[in-house]
């Protein structure tokens, strides 16, 4: 048996005096002990339930002990000692005596109660040990204005039931016999469930019941007391009063600190779901914008050339539109893309949760990529088109070429296979035969002259072949028919030459003067013939200096025309001389000289040809030249304009670095001294739009060099993109740097303070700083960082930050750094920049909510459960963030659940990147 002072308790509160001390006479007194039995069954009955059990005769279901250890295990949230489960009464004076110790490790001591007596059942002694758990654990805790216990709890009682009339609480007996009281502290909280005005002093009966059954159901506080017994005893039992009332403080102080707790949650939720949605919008941006390039860059890829030259140039017209009304949105969204990660980084760290990582494959630096291989398609694609406008425009020329000296070719060859092949000679006289045998001479020679055209045809058309000419096989089959007809041009004139040769001797008067004309006037027929094939050649050229130099030739061409004319006058005058002999001798001719088929009147008709073209070559390339003085201009035009843009963009640049790196005012200052300078730039396109439509005009006249300027449109669009994402980017960074402020309480003067000292060991002005200048920056700022050697790239590595924390009083394991690895480096590159740094101190710093917080507070909802129930996340929260909870909550699998329990521990790490949703 255990000796007890239930006079004192913990040694400090005094929590029943003597006059209060249970009196085991009174206990003999039935209608106490009926008061107490039911009260203190029912205050049992309700933290049983939460163990799935309960007791009907509180002396008899204790015997064995094991639904009182249960007991102090739900109320107190401990472990005891292991039951035994025997059912002789060694075994269960065993489990009695547990119970006993523990309640005696609580500091609680035991007077005459010992396990045996309630073993046997005594009911006086079972009163009174539940009696002592009550007031341990029920009502021993109760703390108001520096007053515990049991006067803790009527001063609690007073004080809510002050604003009442006609209820005065003195005490725990007949200050509640009206009912009045316990109405009093319902409609005090809960004042829907009562009308209190409806209520009389003179009807008890219908106060106590109206208080016991609407705390039943709505408070969930079991009817402990019956309004029959409180009337008709002169004084209610004081302890069962005490408990019931225990009952309402707990009921209605826990409702207060579930507020408490649904607040803390929503605020935490709201800020899940914002970055959740701001996590959405990243991922369409990027998946879009990926998207748009993966579909741009095949078509960029494409090299399938056009036949036509104005097929190619559709191509060129449909690349400017990419350029200028396409591909401008798209860099906007991709500034827009990297802003909006950098603000998503900076709130999750400021709400102190893991830094986003983007599916993969959308990662800024995969998006930087894709743009750049669609920039390396698109300058590639502009230089192909290029060319192959160059290639075309050479086809076209040659193509031509090859036709005008074919057509003079085949004009040449109609009807000299048919000639070739006569037999007029096995007929013919003596002097015709000569006639004959010289003709062919003089056609032999005429074949000779024309070995040098059918070689140029030859050539042109390899050339045509060489650069892939669409019509190339009608160019081979063409060219293959003129080489099949000259190689049997020459083996016929073999042949008839032979067969001449053969009867020369029988031909003996040949007239020297046809055959003399006709030597003369073949080479001079074919120097008029190349002459008009020259004048009528087509003519590509791209500066002044090549006009003036076809100009040059053509003048020097004219110089020989008077030289040619004597020629011209000499094969004239043979021609005359042979007619003066025919009529002197009267000699019978055919009418044509046997020798040629050149008559004078081609030879003038040829002459006066000759004479015509030349003065529409001189206006030809008067023309060409005004045309390539048009180009200077526009070549001029556009190199005074891009000499001014490109220095002005360069300058803006390096302005804009200067900025990034001063000191001048608030950071609100600086933000608005960024906007105006964006907005000034902004009102300089106008100009790039001018020199656009001068570059369009240049690529229109197909003007592929300019000697008067290094920079080309593309270096001025992308130093103009350049600019503008800089400026933006700057402007994002001191946005960033005012959330930080803000969310963190950093004053402007340690921004200041931080700012300066990265300016004085800036002392290149590059906006970053080296390994030794940082770490002297960071001593001036009062940090004791180890002289431990860095690299010179102005961050620190993983292992010097390591470093630098524990100098400065972190003691770090390998786990705990690489979680602040993961706070600084989100991105895994090994380096911590300087604004990581400020973040990481600044959210040492600040009060922020944590995981285990979060946790006590979904504890405190759920009753102190392990779970927590749908019904009871509506009935807390506001509907929608229930619904969140709700749908991303994970059933509980414990011991002690329930269908429909909800494990609300795993989800609150989850919302701190410390486990998985």
């Amino acid at each position: 048996m255990y000796d007890m002072d239930q006079d004192q308790y913990d040694g400090e509160i005094d929590y029943m005096h003597q006059e209060d001390a249970w009196d085991r006479d009174l206990l003999l007194d039935p209608a106490w002990e009926k008061q107490q039995r039911k009260t203190f069954t029912a205050w049992c009955n309700s933290h049983l339930r939460k163990a799935g059990t309960q007791i009907d005769n509180i002396e008899e279901d204790f015997r064995d002990g094991l639904k009182l250890m249960l007991l102090l295990e739900v109320i107190s949230g401990e472990r005891l000692a292991k039951p035994e489960r025997g059912k002789m009464r060694v075994h269960k004076i065993s489990n009695v005596n547990k119970a006993l110790d523990f309640i005696i490790g609580k500091g609680v001591k035991l007077v005459s109660i010992g396990a045996e007596e309630i073993v046997d059942g005594n009911a006086k002694m079972t009163l009174g040990m539940i009696w002592t758990i009550i007031l341990r654990f029920a009502i021993q805790d109760i703390s108001v204005e520096e007053t515990s216990a049991k006067e803790g709890l009527l001063l609690w009682c007073q004080r809510k039931t002050a604003p009442y009339k006609n209820v005065n609480i003195q005490n725990f007996h007949i200050s509640w016999k009206d009912g009045l009281g316990f109405c009093a502290l319902i409609h005090r909280h809960r004042p829907e469930l009562i009308d209190y005005g409806k209520l009389r002093k003179d009807d008890p009966m219908t106060n106590l019941n109206t208080a016991f059954d609407v705390a039943e159901k709505y408070l969930d506080i079991p009817k402990m007391l019956d309004a029959e017994d409180i009337i008709s005893t002169l004084r209610p039992d004081e302890k069962a009063v005490m408990t019931y009332v225990s009952c309402y403080y707990h009921a209605f102080s826990g409702k207060q600190k579930a507020e408490t707790a649904a607040n803390r949650i929503c605020k935490v939720l709201a800020v899940n779901q914002e970055n959740e949605q701001l996590m959405e919008d990243y991922e369409k941006l990027a998946s879009d914008l990926l998207e748009w390039i993966r579909r741009t860059i095949p078509w960029l890829e494409n090299r399938l050339p056009e036949n036509t030259m104005q097929a190619m140039q559709q191509k060129l017209e449909d690349f400017r539109d990419y350029r200028r009304q396409h591909k401008p949105p798209k860099v906007q969204e991709k500034c827009q893309l990297e802003i909006n990660f950098n603000t998503l980084q900076t709130k999750l760290r400021l709400s102190n949760r893991p830094a986003f990582m983007p599916s993969e494959g959308k990662m800024v630096s995969d998006i930087n990529n894709a743009w750049g291989s669609l920039e390396g398609a698109e300058k590639g694609y502009e230089e192909w088109l290029l060319n192959e406008i160059r290639r075309l425009e050479r086809l076209d020329h040659l193509a031509e070429k090859f036709r005008q000296k074919a057509a003079i070719h085949e004009a040449w060859t109609e009807g000299k296979e048919a000639m070739l092949q006569k037999h007029d000679y096995e007929t013919a006289s003596l002097s015709e035969i000569k006639a004959l045998l010289k003709k062919h001479e003089a056609f032999e020679s005429d074949l000779a002259a024309h070995q040098d055209r059918v070689e140029q045809i030859a050539a042109i058309a390899q050339e045509l072949n060489e650069l892939d000419y669409y019509d190339s096989p009608s160019v081979n089959a063409r060219c293959q028919k003129i080489c099949d007809q000259w190689d049997a041009l020459g083996a016929l004139s073999q042949k008839r030459s032979e067969a001449l040769q053969r009867t020369e001797k029988l031909l003996e008067t040949i007239d020297q003067l046809y055959l003399e004309f006709a030597k003369r006037a073949a080479p001079f027929n074919n120097w008029m013939e190349g002459a008009m094939e020259d004048l009528q050649d087509t003519f590509i050229v791209h500066t002044i200096e090549e006009i003036q130099g076809l100009s040059t030739a053509h003048e020097q061409f004219k110089a020989t025309l008077p030289e040619a004319d004597k020629e011209r006058q000499a094969i004239l005058g043979i021609h005359n001389e042979i007619a003066k002999i025919v009529q002197t001798y009267h000699v019978n001719m055919a009418g044509t000289n046997p020798y040629t088929t050149i008559n004078p009147q081609e030879v003038n008709a040829k002459w006066d040809k000759v004479r015509q073209l030349v003065p529409q070559r001189d206006q030809a390339l008067i023309e060409e030249h005004a045309r390539q003085q048009n180009n200077e201009r526009l070549r001029r035009q556009f190199a005074n304009q891009a000499n001014v843009i490109g220095p002005w963009i360069q300058t803006k640049m390096e302005e804009i670095g200067r900025i990034s790196i001063e000191m001048h005012g608030t950071l609100e200052d600086q933000l608005t001294h960024l906007r105006q300078y964006e907005k000034s730039i902004v009102n300089y396109k106008p100009k790039i739009d001018q020199l656009e439509g001068d570059h369009q005009l240049i690529q229109e006249a197909l003007i592929f060099d300019n000697k008067h300027t290094n920079y080309t449109m593309e270096h001025i669009r992308v130093g103009w993109e350049q600019l503008l994402t800089t400026i933006a980017r700057t402007i994002n960074e001191i946005e960033n740097q005012v959330l930080t402020r803000d969310a963190k309480g950093i004053s402007q003067e340690q921004l200041n303070e931080y700012r300066a000292s990265f300016n004085h060991f800036d002392r290149d002005h590059s906006g970053t700083l080296g390994a030794e200048e940082f770490k002297a920056c960071l001593i001036s700022l009062g940090f004791d960082i180890a002289n431990d050697a860095q690299k010179r790239s102005g961050f620190m590595d993983a292992e010097d930050f390591k470093t630098c924390l524990i100098s400065i009083g972190y003691n770090l394991g390998e786990n705990e750094f690489s979680r602040i690895m993961s706070i600084v480096d989100p991105n895994r590159m090994g380096i911590v920049t300087f604004q990581g740094f400020i973040d990481f101190m600044s959210r040492e710093t600040a009060d922020t909510d944590t995981a285990d917080q979060v946790v006590a507070s979904f504890k405190v909802l759920a009753g102190d459960k392990n779970y927590i129930l749908a019904d009871e996340l509506r009935r807390e929260l506001p509907p929608d963030q229930a619904e969140y909870c709700m749908a991303r909550m994970a059933p509980y699998t414990g011991p002690d659940g329930v269908p429909g329990a909800l494990d609300y521990m795993s989800f609150s790490t989850a919302l701190y990147g410390e486990s998985d949703l």
